[in-house]
């Protein structure tokens, strides 16, 4: 009987997050081992669904970098990086759409609607929803990397209305319909700054943002998060995610969070508790 207790204490406790969210907009940027590991795939789909049927409206944007880089050497095209960006030839770019648009976009699509939800895939071309530009990068040739020139979110206020749960691979195209692979912790940002949305939710493989001794920081404002990438306490794989939050907060999404997305049920755990299992961004 207690055990039956606790779970009703439990959907009480989250009644509160229900109701400040219900019809609210989240984004998130899916990646990492949540986007490899079997089981934590499962539980994020479960996730998205459950969220859906309490009255949000979850926008995921994918990644899919090893993915990529492991289909080129695949084909016999060893993946190239400047400064962490990936070099994007044409014939490069052929494999990103391939494998972001197709295989891996997919995959979630069906994982969510094996789960009751209703999974739409898109690219960022679909309804001029990503319009890129070329990234400028130094002197450095980067290809089709691209930078997000603007965000049309129609397409996703016209799924949203149909109880569609929409799945975005980051790639985008310019006036001329050249296609770009897009950064998708970037995407995600801007996605969520044109969709107004009340949460930035970005899955990673560390526990958040840690200070200089490796403790997690829960709640950081905008202006103590700029201190810490001057000190260069958040630096590498770290800053690009970091970026993207910040990007989001100052585009007049509410909150950005940096979350462990090998906790099991971490959009769960981040929505509706009051720990979470990250470091939250606010304005």
């Amino acid at each position: 009987m207690n055990n039956l207790s606790d779970k009703a204490q439990i959907l009480v406790e989250a009644l509160p997050y229900i109701r400040a969210f219900f019809g609210k907009t989240i984004v998130i940027k899916y990646g990492g081992a949540a986007m490899t590991e079997k089981e934590l795939k499962t539980q994020f789909a479960q996730d998205i669904v459950l969220m859906k049927y309490v009255g949000m409206s979850p926008v995921i944007v994918h990644g899919g970098g090893p993915q990529i880089s492991g289909m080129m050497k695949r084909l016999g095209k060893e993946p190239k990086f400047v400064k962490g960006v990936r070099v994007t030839d044409a014939e490069t770019m052929e494999i990103v759409e391939m494998v972001l648009g197709g295989t891996i976009n997919k995959e979630i699509v069906t994982l969510i609607n094996r789960h009751g939800g209703k999974g739409v895939g898109l690219t960022g071309k679909d309804g001029a929803l990503i319009q890129a530009k070329p990234m400028k990068r130094g002197g450095e040739e980067m290809g089709q990397v691209g930078d997000v020139k603007a965000i049309d979110p129609q397409i996703l206020r016209t799924l949203e209305t149909g109880r569609f749960i929409p799945v975005i691979s980051p790639v985008g195209a310019d006036e001329e319909g050249r296609s770009y692979n897009i950064n998708a912790d970037l995407a995600a940002g801007k996605v969520a700054s044109a969709l107004s949305a009340e949460k930035l939710l970005i899955l990673t493989d560390v526990p958040g943002i840690l200070d200089d001794k490796g403790k997690l920081l829960p709640t950081l404002s905008r202006k103590e998060v700029q201190k810490l990438i001057k000190k260069g306490t958040i630096s590498k794989g770290m800053l690009p995610k970091v970026e993207a939050a910040l990007s989001a907060v100052e585009g007049g999404v509410r909150k950005a969070h940096i979350i462990d997305g090998r906790v099991p049920h971490a959009l769960l755990l981040e929505i509706f508790t009051d720990r979470g299992v990250g470091t939250e961004i606010i304005a």
